[in-house]
């Protein structure tokens, strides 16, 4: 390496890490947001009288969901709200026996008196907005309440969560998720913790300092003139729910966010799955920044709001810095080495601290926000960080492709009704599409391997850890996603599986 290309390699190497460090600098002021806000968020909200109770019609968006669809219809069915006023719209796209299974809950319910309709479409155009939309047109309700089919809501969801519509100028209320298979494996459990740091920590300090959050997709209740007034479903990006949410707040809706009520769903537990589902929620974030970054820095908000905003929709750029983190971080400890610029080690401990302590702190304390007589899973904070790393080419692909492309294909994330540890799911018959990143997980775990032998040759200590969080996390996401690849070939062998093909995915639109 010559010395200019080493000498430039050391500059955008620090440029990246500081700028990562920015990143977990912002996740402390969040934390810092959060410890004003919690005691005065974490109430509930006022009961409303039963006469006073909001027409609301629940939404069901399904596509080919054979495990799950009847307990959501059933779970829903049983929510306690007067039946006068309650309408429940299964959105069901399905096309496979998905159809049959649904038609026939939804029948057992109506016998029941329960107002429920089984809504099918000629196409799936427009995905999950799609579906949404056209179930908007027939609502009668004056709320609208949306579930994905691996949720199971309490039977108290409405009557918790329709008070905060007492003010005209909610347009949306939030509940917290909750997960009904945390402890299956060790995937899960870290998922869990994802989630738990984005409601308890980030939803919470959004809410509760006046800044801009999101409707999750599900688990939420709008105001159908909110939706309307805002421009409704669209489908130009993957993450409708994000688009939505900044639309409607852009327009002066407010958000209520109730850390006390929560949903339970399902995890994935397949390693594909979690990938397709982060790459897709990576895409959306970054096609709905591309649409509303100008309109929000136009907007007549203030300045917190719009930097608050500009972070939150950029967040998963991180991931293009983690991979040139990733590819730079060797060659500069051996340019520092060779330079003798051992005064430079200081430097790069103070900003990989700055870039990772806060991170372990924010999820830290959302396991005691969440789980505070069992924080057992503050011991899986390193497997966290490796598994953010890890992710980092998946997801830098979704980036990649959220900044050159509108719309896509919604591939959903599949769910086997897993909901305990003795639950099985391979024999099952969804599965996501292969992941093509893993065989660059696994080249990039083969070059921090053998970074690891030649720091200990050189006797570069101190970049020991460093270089071993990479190298974990690189080889965990690897690891999984090749031992999901060997296991489904040797059943496939034994007797193959009622469906041996992926989810089917019609045309974009």
């Amino acid at each position: 390496m010559t010395e200019a290309l080493s000498s430039l390699a050391l500059v955008v190497y620090y440029v990246v890490l500081a700028t990562l460090a920015l990143y977990g600098l912002h996740r402390l002021g969040l934390l810092v947001l959060f410890l004003r806000a919690r005691r005065r968020l974490a109430k509930d909200l006022p009961t409303i009288p039963e006469d006073d109770l909001p027409s609301v019609t629940v939404q069901l968006p399904i596509f080919n969901e054979l495990y799950v669809a009847e307990r959501l219809i059933d779970a829903v069915c049983d929510l306690d709200y007067p039946r006068d006023r309650l309408e429940i719209q299964v959105l069901d796209d399905s096309t496979d026996d998905t159809r049959e299974v649904v038609a026939a809950a939804v029948e057992r319910q109506r016998q029941r008196g329960i107002d429920i309709h089984h809504v099918r479409r000629a196409d799936r155009r427009g995905f999950k907005a799609g579906a949404l939309a056209h179930g908007l047109e027939s609502a009668r309700g004056e709320l609208l309440a949306v579930f994905d089919a691996d949720f199971v809501p309490r039977a108290d969801f409405l009557r918790r969560t329709v008070g905060g519509f007492a003010d005209p100028r909610v347009g949306m209320v939030q509940a917290r998720w909750e997960h009904l298979n945390r402890s299956f494996s060790l995937l899960t459990r870290i998922q869990a913790i994802f989630l738990d740091g984005h409601f308890a920590i980030e939803h919470l300090a959004r809410a509760g300092s006046g800044r801009f959050f999101n409707f999750n997709g599900t688990a939420g209740v709008w105001r159908r003139r909110a939706i309307e007034e805002s421009g409704g479903w669209t489908q130009d990006t993957l993450t409708e729910d994000l688009d939505l949410s900044y639309r409607a707040q852009l327009a002066g809706w407010r958000f209520v966010f109730l850390p006390t009520v929560t949903a339970p769903a399902e995890l994935p537990v397949d390693v594909y799955g979690f990938k397709r589902q982060q790459y897709r929620w990576a895409k959306g974030s970054i096609q709905t920044a591309r649409k509303l970054l100008g309109r929000l820095l136009r907007a007549p908000v203030g300045w917190r709001v719009k930097l608050e905003g500009v972070v939150h929709l950029t967040n998963n750029a991180a991931y293009l810095l983690m991979i040139l983190l990733s590819l730079l971080v060797f060659p500069a400890m051996v340019v520092r080495h060779n330079r003798d610029l051992h005064w430079l080690t200081t430097l790069d401990v103070a900003l990989f601290s700055v870039a990772t302590v806060p991170i372990g702190l924010f999820y830290l304390a959302s396991q005691l926000a969440v789980r505070p007589r069992r924080p057992g899973g503050a011991l899986h904070l390193v497997s966290l960080m490796a598994l953010g790393i890890g992710l980092s080419v998946n997801n830098c692909r979704a980036v990649v492709a959220g900044l050159f492309e509108e719309g896509g294909t919604f591939e959903r994330t599949p769910k086997y009704r897993i909901e305990s540890r003795r639950d099985a799911w391979h024999r099952k018959r969804y599965r996501a599409r292969r992941d093509v990143s893993y065989g660059v997980e696994g080249l990039l775990a083969l070059y921090f391997a053998a970074a690891l032998y030649f720091s200990w040759q050189l006797e570069m200590w101190a970049s020991l850890p460093f270089l071993f969080l990479f190298f974990q996390g690189y080889t965990y996401v690897f690891a999984l996603s090749v031992s999901r690849h060997l296991a489904l070939r040797r059943l496939d062998r034994r007797a193959p599986p009622p469906d041996r093909s992926p989810l089917p995915a019609l045309p974009e639109h």
